[in-house]
């Protein structure tokens, strides 16, 4: 029976390489996952994923592993990230996708109305009226006869903007005056105000200035790493970054055959707990002084962790491990 199960199928080319380099890094060091995931500080829970293409290995399990197999770590981060890159493209085009889907079946949940009353008929064009031409305005001449007046029978032409009974430019003059009016009063407005702030009291002390709160930038985290404090509780470590060489045990205590352990981040300021070499149904739980936080069941891996807490530090998180077998018991600081 083969080690490893085939990867799978929808996984991308980079992201897929990347994978099998990785199990062929394990099988070439002879360690068991459960050997990889104590050496490099990850679960083995986790390494289960990133060997099987569900979960792309965080930056910082990529270098404990290259530690742990003799394997130059340079080599390794440069594949891991154009694995990465191929990764979020491939998120990318999923949620794009799943988009799509929401806005299909959002349209056949309304349904097809066609265009809006009164916004989609063909409309009816309003034919163009021509000025008249003027009758003929007779004049009397020396010899008796009519005759018309110079130009009668030429249409007259529409007066365009600004062009009233007055001549042309008597409506440019007149917006010319209202707004040279204008300016007058404001300047008008203005030194009555500089004046009487002047009169009003030399004796009194200037305005303070409003107070400016400085404006605090979030942190900058390394690479890889998701979260820190409040936004990290209730995630998971392995996920967000914040274990493997992020992490480090400030507490632990034996119980009964299994080991319960504080993993602390102070990248990430939160803790969490993980118990080892334990039998299925043992369970781990986490908590800051009187704040509890989640709990983990081992199963047939023989380990389990918690999900993260925020805590204000190494000393402040406690973990505690209720047993099968009926033993409790909880760690004590390092």
């Amino acid at each position: 029976m083969p080690r490893w199960k085939a990867l799978p199928e929808e996984l991308d080319p980079q992201v897929r390489e990347f994978a099998s380099q990785l199990r062929r890094l394990v099988d070439r060091s002879g360690l068991s996952l459960a050997a990889v995931a104590d050496r490099t500080g990850y679960s083995k829970t986790s390494w289960e994923r990133y060997l099987g293409g569900r979960l792309l290995a965080p930056k910082g399990a990529i270098v404990a592993l290259a530690e742990v197999t003799g394997t130059n770590p340079i080599h390794l981060t440069t594949m891991w990230e154009l694995a990465e890159r191929a990764w979020s493209r491939a998120e990318m085009r999923h949620d794009l996708t799943m988009e799509q889907i929401r806005i299909s079946q959002a349209r056949a949940a309304l349904g097809e109305f066609g265009p809006a009353p009164g916004g989609g008929g063909p409309q009816t064009p309003v034919p163009q009226r021509t000025a008249e031409p003027l009758p003929t305005a007779p004049r009397p001449s020396g010899l008796g006869v009519p005759v018309a007046e110079p130009g009668a029978g030429r249409r007259v032409p529409s007066q365009g903007p600004g062009r009233g009974p007055g001549g042309p430019g008597t409506g440019g003059r007149r917006r010319l005056m209202m707004f040279v009016a204008g300016v007058v009063g404001a300047l008008l407005v203005i030194a009555a105000a500089v004046l009487l702030t002047d009169l009003g009291g030399g004796d009194d002390k200037a305005a303070p200035k409003p107070s400016v709160t400085p404006t605090t930038s979030a942190p900058s985290l390394p690479a890889g790493v998701k979260c820190v404090r409040d936004s990290c509780t209730g995630q998971d470590p392995e996920v967000m970054g914040c274990g493997g060489a992020f992490a480090k045990t400030v507490a632990s205590a034996k119980i009964g055959a299994a080991l319960v352990q504080v993993r602390y981040s102070q990248t990430c300021q939160s803790a969490w707990a993980r118990i080892q070499q334990a039998a299925p149904g043992d369970k781990v739980t986490i908590s800051a002084g009187t704040t509890p936080g989640g709990s983990g069941t081992v199963d047939a891996d023989k380990e389990a962790y918690t999900k993260m807490l925020a805590v204000d530090g190494p000393g402040s998180a406690k973990a505690c491990a209720t047993l099968v077998s009926g033993k409790k018991g909880c760690t004590v600081r390092q």
